[in-house]
């Protein structure tokens, strides 16, 4: 009879490692996103709190962006969250190229 329910965790660490949970997340209508809000998310769903299509549709974006927030968080930090440093990154790494 398990099998059939999800399990879902209740809270999971946060980018600074805060205890992060549905409630602690940025609202739904939020449209000024710093990139600790995006580090908040990308945590979320890698803890599992959310599920990548959950965060989709919880903040009206696709997959292709939050999947470049997670590339971006892993491969720089939170600094490369920044709106204002996306276009250095992406040129600094593109696919197949290691940081220097």
């Amino acid at each position: 009879m398990l099998e059939n329910q999800k399990i879902r965790v209740v809270s999971v660490a946060g980018p600074l490692g805060e205890k992060l949970t549905l409630a602690d997340l940025p609202p739904p209508e939020t449209t000024r996103w710093v990139s600790r809000r995006k580090a908040q998310v990308v945590a979320a769903v890698d803890g599992g709190l959310l599920t990548p299509a959950e965060a989709c549709d919880r903040y009206c974006m696709d997959l292709e962006e939050l999947t470049n927030w997670r590339r971006l968080l892993a491969r720089v930090g939170m600094p490369g969250l920044r709106t204002t440093r996306i276009q250095h990154y992406r040129e600094a790494f593109q696919p197949g190229t290691l940081p220097s």
